[in-house]
């Protein structure tokens, strides 16, 4: 049974879906989430804390208004995204055999400064899914 996400801005539910984890990888998920707030602040971000995954887009529904999503493990943090094939990206960045998603792994705070994965993003906030709602 699928369980249905939660939608929020606030980081405390983001935050008790990744409590269980090693310190390290929380805090690389808190970093990798505040750079698609950064990148779009008027992000809507849908927790789904069964699954340990969250989305992020201009509204709640996944592969039409979601451009991304994060999912924390016990040695990394996976931001992936829905349309990664059809996006811009350097050779070597995304993994992945998907016919359209792919990810990057976050293994460290370097890894979130590459300014790739930044450009990367904020490709991803145009593509393929409606803008904010004004």
């Amino acid at each position: 049974m699928a369980t249905a996400g939660i939608v929020t801005g606030d980081s405390s539910v983001f935050e008790e879906m990744i409590a269980e984890y090693p310190a390290e990888i929380r805090r690389l998920a808190l970093a990798s989430r505040a750079l698609i707030f950064d990148v779009l602040p008027e992000t809507v971000e849908v927790v789904w804390p069964r699954q340990h995954t969250a989305g992020y887009g201009t509204g709640p529904k996944k592969m039409t208004e979601q451009f991304c999503w994060l999912a924390p493990y016990d040695e990394h943090v996976v931001l992936g995204f829905y349309y990664a094939t059809e996006l811009p990206a350097p050779e070597g960045l995304l993994e992945g055999t998907g016919r359209l998603m792919r990810h990057v792994k976050i293994h460290s705070q370097a890894d979130l400064d590459n300014p790739e994965l930044r450009r990367l993003v904020e490709v991803a906030t145009t593509h393929r899914v409606p803008p904010p709602p004004s």
